[in-house]
């Protein structure tokens, strides 16, 4: 391994390691700019190592799946599930009128 490769693999690593810490403290912003980096430097070096957090997000899909099966069980497939306060014009303020309170 040549010493760019050797770099990249150290950053990766690092990348990994911070983005897993950055998770456990519930920094989710930071998690995913350093999972995006570790996914960068994998494609960069060709190093072709499977994705770490695999398993999380196999668990957020069947999250996913779960709450869409309750949905369907609670109202049924036809039901109706708009928001029922929808704006009309009598409730909802012009703009003009927003404009004069200010």
């Amino acid at each position: 391994m040549n010493d760019i490769s050797a770099g990249l693999a150290r950053d990766l690593d690092e990348a990994e390691a911070k983005a897993w810490e950055s998770l456990a403290k519930y920094k989710f912003m930071m998690f995913g700019y350093w999972a995006a980096i570790w996914v960068h430097q994998n494609r960069i070096g060709r190093f072709r190592r499977p994705n770490p957090w695999q398993s999380l997000v196999r668990q957020a899909r069947s999250q996913i799946a779960a709450a869409a099966t309750l949905q369907l069980g609670l109202n049924g497939p036809a039901a109706d599930v708009s928001i029922t306060s929808t704006p009309t014009a009598r409730n909802t303020p012009a703009v003009s009128d927003m404009s004069k309170t200010r």
